[in-house]
């Protein structure tokens, strides 16, 4: 409790002190009227002094509600301008690691909650500059391949750390879509059949993904470019396509929900320097259940789509399975999916092969000569009796891709990866057409 100011006037002994004695008949001597007169003015004083120290408790009340006010009002101002400059630092990128140059800031917008599967912290976000500066400012020399929204690049980081960059341009809301789309799915994914991802870059309407640089390129460029297929021997192409089934068993069957990729084909396999082959562009990728034809605008590469899709718009994952089909068939034949037999008409290598496919007798002359005469018979037919099952019209008679699995560990060399037992001399080799 606050104490009250004591005036020295207002000491007890001075107020009761006695009076002094006078008799009965005597008049109050001059004194005693000054006396009388000081005692009525000190009460008058402490009357007022007690109504200052309420009015000061008062205004003291006051002022500090008021000040705690301010106060309060400052803190959530602080606090408000804090939230600002974190999310400013998300959208820009600016916190990096020196060794890679890569950002530790989650993806801003809708991935921030986004987590990568198996790893630890979210999708990294590269700044732009880093990304120039890795690839020689996008330069041609460095480009890897060519999509329908913009290029793959070679990028250098410091310590020679390597990587490729896609670079998409501004598309619009497709390129939007689709960039979301595959890093959501690959921020998720964690296979050595499935490319990995490295980060992203958001850069006005320029939009970036970086993955792990794959030294022998595509299966596309390794068949159908200026090697022709030389370096592909028959057990590293059945090795390739095992690989490709693990990638697809995991993404069917093992991922949560199931995925199915939608644009399976040579070009979007990658190598790396042992030949070990991992999926790659996701862009297209539906997640199993969500893709209501309604919805779902009709996607893939012509020669790798199944028919059911292309004309009912019917997307499974036996759709994948078909497209497996046509890649087991361009390893076998060194074919491209699609050739022109004329300027106006062309040709399916589904359609082509088939019958000869399914005629032992002819199957050795549609073999790719690289590897002709160092592939066993057996071998043969069990590979194209397997993509014969893929490629069918209907779906329900093609193989689940753990089927399509199950068949070819026993014709991979253990040391690739199957189960074959290989012995020197002991493959009868095919004669030559």
């Amino acid at each position: 409790m606050m104490q009250e100011h004591q005036s020295p006037f207002s000491s007890p002994l001075f107020l009761l002190s006695p009076l002094p004695h006078l008799p009965f008949n005597q008049s109050p001597p001059h004194f005693l009227l000054l006396h009388q007169s000081w005692l009525l003015f000190l009460q008058a004083v402490l009357v007022h002094e007690h109504h200052l120290n309420k009015t000061l408790l008062a205004a003291l009340i006051i002022v500090s509600s008021a000040l705690c006010a301010i106060l309060l009002c400052l803190c959530c101002f602080c606090v408000y301008q804090q939230k600002n400059s974190q999310k400013s630092e998300q959208k820009s990128g600016k916190k990096s690691d020196a060794a890679k140059g890569l950002s530790l800031s989650p993806i801003m917008g809708k991935f921030n909650s986004v987590k990568m599967a198996a790893r630890k912290g979210s999708v990294t976000v590269i700044e732009y500059p880093l990304l120039a500066t890795a690839t020689d400012n996008f330069s041609e020399s460095n480009i890897l391949g060519e999509g329908g929204f913009g290029c793959v690049y070679k990028g250098q980081f410091d310590h020679n750390f390597l990587v490729a960059v896609k670079k998409l341009d501004d598309g619009g809301q497709e390129v939007e879509r689709e960039f979301e789309n595959e890093v959501d799915l690959l921020c998720k994914i964690q296979h050595p059949n499935i490319i990995s991802l490295y980060g992203c870059c958001i850069y006005g309407e320029t939009r970036c993904i970086v993955y792990e640089l794959m030294q022998n390129g595509s299966l596309e460029t390794q068949l159908h470019g200026p090697s022709q297929g030389s370096a592909l021997t028959w057990h590293i192409r059945l090795k390739i396509a095992l690989d490709v089934a693990r990638g697809l068993e995991y993404l069917h069957e093992n991922s949560n929900p199931p995925v199915i990729h939608r644009d399976l084909k040579s070009s979007n396999i990658l190598l790396d320097s042992n030949f070990n082959a991992k999926l790659s562009d996701f862009g297209l990728a539906v997640v199993a259940g969500n893709q209501n034809k309604n919805n779902l605008k009709l996607s893939g590469t012509l020669g790798y789509v199944a028919p059911e899709y292309l004309l009912d718009g019917k997307l499974t994952e036996k759709s994948d399975v078909y497209a497996f089909g046509v890649v087991l068939l361009e390893l076998l034949m060194g074919r491209k999916p699609v050739e022109k037999m004329t300027p106006s008409q062309c040709q399916s290598i589904v359609t082509w092969a088939m019958p000869q496919l399914t005629d032992r007798s002819k199957l050795p002359n549609i073999v790719d000569p690289v590897i002709r005469n160092t592939m066993d018979l057996k071998h043969l037919y069990q590979v194209a009796a397997v993509a014969v099952l893929c490629v069918q019209p209907e779906p329900s008679y093609r193989p689940l891709i753990t089927d399509v699995l199950h068949s070819l560990f026993p014709l991979v060399p253990v040391e690739l990866g199957g189960t074959l037992r290989v012995t020197e001399h002991a493959s009868a080799v095919c004669t030559k057409s």
